[in-house]
């Protein structure tokens, strides 16, 4: 398994960035493990779905964020996916700690909690008639109860601030990852510039985080790479470049993501929906293309874990969740209460994917995907400006 990167604890991945920044603002209680300029106030501008691997291979198309490629890439952790990374970060823990394990994965009522929405995921009748918000059954407090960083930072006098999409606002993922901020909502490039720059201008400590994800929306849609792709990583550089202009002396802002991207053909992926070896005993099926949770019936672990094997070969590897929790994929701690949510047997793909052509058909149908440990999708750039 040469293929995989798997996650270490080595102070530089993604749960590190907001301590590092606090710690280079010398705020008590927090440490810089990545080596941010000592700084008065800190920002981080994330890119959804940048991964290191992309903008070297696309550097002309951003030249000037291609230019700050000088720092070794952070881990983003497993899975390699949005929801897994954004709490990452905003709790500075890894997914055995915080819990948010995935795209989709068990909740405790018996089935599958999508965080995006908060809401219920991957039933036949949830396909028909929508998700069912799961948001006062199961509140994202309870589900991921640790202190963000956020949080801590304000407790300490911090000026924190998120500045993410207007339609974000008290989402149950927004909640979990990033509550104790001020949130700002933004509606436009604009906006999000305009935000950051003002909270990086205060008299600090102040540390705001800012997110972008127009990439990754059209890097699924198109694959990775895309004309379109390409011409929206160019509008973002010149975003970046206008910000280090316009940047306040004695302020950090640092660019990362939160995943790479591949890109597969769906008609070639595995389709979990249509084969019954890989029904068979399987009570629950979360996760995403790149990256699956399979839950099983009472008994039936052996049998499923050998079908998917066969089945998978070598487009990737299929283990058990105890086996991936030893191998310390999910963080050197895994909490009691999130065990549960981790598969029963997982299927972490190299190349290709697992799709569910009825549950989930949008999905199934796009071109780029993540979640899995090539360096594609687990390396994501730290780009670092000011200070």
């Amino acid at each position: 398994m040469d293929w995989i990167v798997a996650p270490d604890d080595d102070g530089r991945a993604l749960p590190d960035v907001l301590p590092s920044l606090l710690g280079a603002m010398n705020v008590t209680g927090f440490s810089d493990t990545i080596g941010f300029p000592a700084c008065r106030t800190a920002g981080v501008l994330l890119i959804d779905g940048l991964g290191r691997d992309l903008l070297r291979e696309h550097a002309e198309d951003a030249p000037f964020m291609a230019s700050l490629l000088t720092s070794p890439p952070l881990k983003a952790g497993f899975p390699t996916t949005t929801v897994t990374s954004i709490t990452s970060l905003g709790t500075g823990r890894c997914a055995g700690e915080h819990g948010l394990v995935g795209y989709s994965f068990a909740e405790p009522s018996g089935g599958l909690l999508h965080p995006l929405s908060w809401g219920t995921h991957g039933t036949a009748s949830d396909s028909a008639g929508g998700r069912r918000s799961l948001l006062d059954q199961w509140p994202p407090e309870q589900a991921q109860p640790t202190p963000t960083v956020l949080e801590r930072a304000a407790a300490s006098g911090v000026d924190v601030r998120t500045i993410v999409p207007a339609e974000f606002a008290n989402t149950g993922l927004t909640r979990a990852a990033f509550r104790g901020a001020d949130f700002r909502g933004l509606r436009a490039l604009g906006d999000l510039a305009a935000e950051l720059l003002a909270a990086l201008s205060t008299d600090g400590p102040a540390l705001c985080y800012g997110y972008h994800g127009h990439l990754d929306f059209l890097g699924h849609i198109h694959g990775p790479g895309s004309l379109p792709w390409r011409l929206q990583l160019t509008v973002i550089d010149r975003l970046v470049a206008m910000l280090a202009e316009r940047l306040p002396r004695d302020s950090v802002l640092t660019v990362i993501a939160d995943h790479g991207m591949v890109e597969i053909d769906p008609g070639e992926a595995v389709d979990a929906d249509t084969d019954p070896a890989l029904r068979a005993g399987v009570r629950l099926l979360g996760g995403e293309v790149r990256a699956r949770h399979i839950y099983v019936e009472p008994g039936a672990l052996a049998d499923v874990h050998a079908a998917w094997r066969e089945t998978i070969g070598d487009r990737g590897v299929v283990l058990t969740g105890e086996q991936a929790i030893d191998e310390g994929w999910f963080g050197p701690v895994v909490a009691d209460s999130v065990r549960p949510r981790i598969g029963d047997v997982l299927a972490i793909m190299r190349d290709s994917g697992v799709i569910r052509s009825v549950i989930e058909p949008g999905e199934s149908a796009l071109r780029g995907h993540h979640g899995s440990l090539t360096s594609a999708e687990q390396l994501v750039p730290v780009l670092m400006l000011g200070g």
